[in-house]
């Protein structure tokens, strides 16, 4: 099972990222923008994903994704089960959704300096 730790070696590497502690949630961000969230219990962890695509995320595997908390449907958010995600699905999922957080400038150059393996 993907662990916070293993969440947060992916994040941290990742330009402008910063960990904070808030109301016994574990959030990564860029600036004022949260990208990652885990639950209290670090069960779940929400991310920044395009609304427009949530519904089609969420149908297509209902095990793995769910719908943010009421409170935070307006945002480009979603939930998933830490236990239904493997390695390379947490990794492609940290990466997408701190793409949505930086500059696009920011972003491309990190992508590039990681070289054609991504």
């Amino acid at each position: 099972m993907i662990t916070v730790n293993d969440v947060r070696r992916v994040a941290l590497a990742l330009p402008r990222t910063s960990e904070h502690l808030i109301r016994d949630r574990i959030k990564f961000r860029v600036g004022r923008i949260v990208y990652l969230a885990f639950s209290p219990d670090e069960t779940t962890m929400g991310f920044a994903f395009p609304k427009e695509e949530r519904a089609a995320l969420i149908a297509a595997e209902p095990e793995k994704f769910h719908m943010p908390r009421p409170s935070d449907e307006r945002y480009n958010w979603v939930r998933l089960t830490m236990a239904a995600i493997d390695e390379v699905e947490m990794r492609e999922i940290v990466i997408d959704a701190w793409r949505m957080a930086v500059p696009k400038r920011v972003a491309a150059a990190h992508l590039e300096s990681l070289g054609p393996s991504r």
